[in-house]
């Protein structure tokens, strides 16, 4: 049986893609033996933006150091097996399908949500490698997210947080999300990563009053700084290194890469030189990367071809950020989900970019058609039209042109170009 065919089964499970609630999960967890309270060393990753760089750069260090690393992120790029890696390789498909294939005939007639059987399938498959650092990334808030099942962890590490899926919420506003990604966090060791102002740091920080965890904070317990000549300076109560800068690029990477060293500083056995080389063999696809190979840079020629999967107003201005730095022509290919802020995303490029050329994502259910999508850009201040597919958008540039052309708008369109390339 094919991965896909297998996930389309077990849609069945459940009437509803998403449904905001711990009790199926615990039902399921019962049922496979409790593997979660059988792993050591659980670290849990929380936020809006920034998880899955925290992941990778933490595993990244750690790898260096010695350390073998179980890791769950969500969702997948190209297959459903990035999700699921164990011993620091992502697991077999075949070994994937048995696992899900056993899931789903001890779940039984039960309910359960596709993401909930997954995370479960993650968890019983990790009690073969249960000494290994567990690094989990929560899939959406916290509270009621099935990754929320441990009784103990080493540290949560909270990430950037701004507003995104508020269809699921009650409360829509900054402190309502700040309530379901913090609430029911752990009592162990929290570190908190740079915030984008001054009022949602100061909103976690009174969040947190009752966790009675070890508290770090970016800019008060770590930071980091550019240095010269291409180095960052980083400092916390240990002390300074001076540090490559991580293979990531933008500069809202440094606040990630930071708190990822803040931890593997303070709760693991790590040295100057494990973590100069951890965060320059950081492999994150689909985030500011840029394809240096392939049928889609062929089709480019001398222009730079670069994908983000970024989808919300954080994403955009972080995205925004870096390409103002470029010195370059921008144009933007963009595809989006139909449940994300579309006009205050694009308005984050306004005076950056010199187009944006809107298409439909490829076999993505619940993404926004091209021309709703145009429509809702009316009175925006840029060059908007629309296209029929990524190859027509990138056969539209001149390949003798030294412009940045940028795929964005979600990580289901990143994983399309990729796919493709």
């Amino acid at each position: 049986m094919k991965l896909q065919n297998l996930l389309s089964n077990l849609e069945k499970h459940h009437k509803k893609k998403l449904d905001l609630s711990l009790g199926r999960t615990f039902n399921l967890l019962k049922k496979l033996g409790n593997p979660q309270d059988k792993l050591k060393n659980v670290i849990t990753v929380v936020g809006t933006n920034s998880k899955a760089s925290m992941c990778y750069s933490l595993k990244s260090i750690l790898n260096e150091a010695g350390y073998r690393c179980n890791m769950y992120t969500s969702p997948h790029l190209q297959f459903l097996r990035e999700r699921f890696v164990y011993s620091d390789s992502e697991i077999l498909d075949e070994n994937l399908i048995k696992l899900l294939l056993d899931v789903e005939k001890t779940l039984g007639d039960d309910n359960a949500t596709v993401f909930e059987i997954l995370t479960c399938g993650f968890l019983k498959y990790a009690e073969n490698f249960k000494d290994n650092i567990n690094i989990i990334e929560a899939g959406l808030f916290h509270q009621f997210d099935s990754t929320n099942v441990f009784k103990k962890n080493l540290s949560t590490l909270i990430g950037y947080i701004n507003f995104d899926h508020l269809a699921w919420l009650k409360n829509k506003t900054i402190d309502g999300i700040i309530h379901e990604k913090t609430t029911k966090l752990l009592n162990s060791n929290i570190f908190i990563n740079q915030q984008y102002n001054r009022e949602i740091y100061s909103k976690i920080k009174t969040s947190l009053i009752n966790n009675t965890s070890n508290k770090y904070f970016y800019g008060k317990d770590f930071n980091i700084l550019k240095a010269e000549n291409g180095f960052i300076q980083y400092q916390d109560m240990l002390g300074e290194i001076i540090l490559p800068e991580p293979n990531l690029l933008g500069d809202h990477q440094l606040g990630n890469v930071s708190t990822s060293i803040a931890v593997a500083r303070k709760l693991f056995k790590v040295n100057d030189n494990h973590i100069k080389k951890g965060i320059t063999k950081i492999r994150l696809k689909g985030r500011l990367q840029e394809i240096k190979s392939g049928k889609l840079k062929s089709l480019i020629g001398k222009n730079r071809l670069v994908i983000d999967g970024g989808h919300n107003i954080g994403a955009s201005i972080a995205i925004s950020n870096w390409l103002k730095k470029q010195n370059q022509d921008v144009h933007l290919i963009v595809g989006m989900m139909s449940d994300k802020a579309h006009r205050e995303f694009i308005n984050n490029f306004k005076n950056v970019v010199k187009s944006i050329q809107l298409i439909d994502i490829p076999n993505q259910e619940g993404s926004i058609l091209k021309e709703e999508f145009k429509s809702k850009l009316n009175g925006i201040d840029i060059n908007i039209s629309i296209s029929n597919s990524i190859e027509e958008s990138i056969k539209s540039f001149s390949k003798n042109q030294d412009s940045i052309v940028l795929i964005t708008g979600s990580l289901y369109l990143v994983g399309e170009v990729l796919n493709l390339n």
